[in-house]
């Protein structure tokens, strides 16, 4: 016997001995389960089930009505939940965590977790922060310690909440876009107990009236593509840029805060470790930083001289509010939580539904899964959408079979949201970062060529007609091929260039900006016009 399988025996056992809040099916089917009758009738079973377990139910799927192990098909599975999420919806509650075990070559019990009231959709002023800096400069680490309201050890210890790859914690180096929460209500900060638990998460946006999500990015020089994709291709609402003080700014500070800058994003400057250093060390660093703001027209505002509500205030794509901080002593994190608590939520986009992918995974007993960041209007479970390009520039029919954000389930996500949707009608391997989600009635045109104004911000010599660099636009991270108008452009120059993806389409649109990258020379643009191919 496996493992997984006595542990799923276990469950059963304690489950008959609990009685009233667990019921077992073998499987739920939308043609019988939801049929006129029967579903006001198991809605009011489940409801029962709720009640006779102080809120919470226990829906074992896979088994006979005994409890005992047959297991189902996985598509039998999908179909199973997506009943057992309508019937709680009709009873007022809803699927919290679904835990699944294999049995046999290809069968799947499952033990769905379901709690009394709606799912969420979040809170108007959900704010989304971007996290940049230098490698070693203390970005997860603050982050780690601002989740969590725990002071650091001074070895990164609270980093470890938000890098989730092995390697990442061995080496101390992040490797990958790493995610955090915490949020705010009447009382103040709502903060997470066990940020390695996913139920600890979600009690976040269960229980907070405010959240506060983090793109933390990374700062070793390698992976300066998924920092790039971190801060263009996420909708955030502000950026934190961290410079040590015991560091100072550093090429990495100037090539991360020009992004920033570039997509005029209104950001936050924070000097950590601000207590490994003197006052005279720290005031000189903070005069670095000023003058790096001022060398590309900005204006620095130090908290600490002119007030935290005169930098809520202040604060724009012109204005950036410095604050000094340690994650050790904890000095200025208290600062920090004003500023989220009040920061107006910048990326109020209506109109339609848009997401463009940046990851894709596949849950068991669910399916494919597109994460991304929801670019305009709202999407709800059961909505029938499109996802492409594919490769041949075609879009393809999916349903929202369930979303969650930090690991809750909510039934619906609006503009500005980190989510994952779980789609029906298409396989995760056809899923690629830099594709789209739209409503079904969409009418996309993807193509291969548009026409830009970018700048170059750093280039050796001058860019020609052929320059390849690699466009980041949205999510996309594409290279292309620049044709300059009047056939060059020199650093610093500003100019039009026809600009061509090199492999495939994409859904390009007027109006959106884009960073370009080629070994260490790099530029921002903004599409004016796409061609019709």
């Amino acid at each position: 016997m496996s493992a997984d399988r006595a542990v799923l025996e276990e469950a059963l056992e304690r489950g008959e001995e609990e009685g009233g809040h667990i019921e077992f099916k073998e499987r739920l089917s939308r043609d019988i389960h939801l049929s006129e009758g029967r579903m006001e009738s198991l809605a009011a079973q489940l409801r029962h089930r709720v009640l006779s377990g102080d809120g919470t139910a226990t829906y074992v799927v896979g088994v006979t009505d005994e409890g005992g192990i047959a297991g189902i098909s996985r598509d039998a599975f999908s179909e199973s939940m997506d009943v057992l999420s309508l019937l709680a919806e009709e009873a007022g509650a809803h699927i919290h965590d679904v835990e699944t075990w294999g049995v046999g070559d290809d069968g799947l019990v499952g033990v769905a977790t379901l709690r009394e009231g709606g799912m969420l959709d979040g809170d108007d002023d959900h704010i989304v922060v971007g996290t940049a800096g230098h490698v070693d400069h203390g970005k997860s680490t603050l982050v780690g310690s601002l989740v969590t309201g725990r002071p650091d050890d001074g070895e990164g210890e609270t980093r470890s909440f938000l890098d989730v790859q092995p390697h990442e914690v061995e080496r101390g180096l992040s490797a990958d876009l790493s995610y955090g929460v915490y949020g705010f209500d009447d009382d103040g900060p709502v903060r997470m107990d066990n940020p390695h638990r996913k139920a600890d998460r979600a009690r976040i946006v269960q229980e907070a009236d405010r959240l506060v999500s983090f793109v933390d990015t990374v700062g070793h020089e390698p992976w300066l593509r998924t920092t790039i994709r971190g801060l263009v291709g996420q909708r955030l609402d502000y950026g934190l840029i961290v410079v040590a003080a015991d560091d100072g700014p550093t090429r990495t500070t100037r090539e991360h805060l020009g992004i920033l800058l570039a997509m005029e994003l209104p950001t936050l400057v924070a000097l950590t470790k601000v207590d490994m250093v003197d006052d005279e060390r720290v005031s000189a660093v903070e005069r670095e930083v000023e003058q790096l703001l001022r060398d590309v027209g900005k204006t620095p505002l130090r908290v600490e001289r002119h007030g935290v509500e005169t930098a809520v205030e202040e604060i724009s794509d012109a204005v950036v509010p410095i604050l000094q901080t340690s994650a050790v002593t904890m000095q200025g994190l208290d600062r920090l939580d004003y500023l989220f608590e009040h920061l107006p939520k910048t990326t109020r986009e209506e109109g339609r539904f848009r997401m463009y992918i940046d990851r894709s995974y596949s849950v068991t007993g669910v399916g494919a899964v597109a994460s991304g960041t929801v670019n305009s209007g709202s999407v709800e479970a059961g909505d029938e959408l499109l996802v492409g390009p594919m490769a041949d520039g075609a879009f393809r029919e999916v349903e929202v079979r369930s979303i969650e954000m930090h690991y809750h389930r909510v039934d619906r996500a609006k503009a500005g949201r980190i989510v994952g949707i779980a789609l029906k009608g298409v396989r995760e391997a056809d899923l690629e970062r830099g594709m789209v989600l739209l409503p079904r009635d969409a009418d996309p045109d993807p193509v291969r060529r548009f026409e830009a104004e970018v700048m170059v911000l750093n280039h050796p010599t001058r860019i020609g007609a052929g320059y390849e660099p690699v466009v980041h636009l949205e999510t996309i991270s594409e290279a292309a091929v620049f044709r300059p108008e009047g056939g060059q452009l020199l650093p610093g120059d500003t100019g039009t260039t026809d600009v061509e993806f090199k492999f495939r389409p994409y859904l390009v649109e007027a109006g959106q900006r884009f960073v370009f990258r080629e070994g260490r020379s790099k530029g921002v643009g903004t599409v004016t016009r796409v061609y019709d191919d």
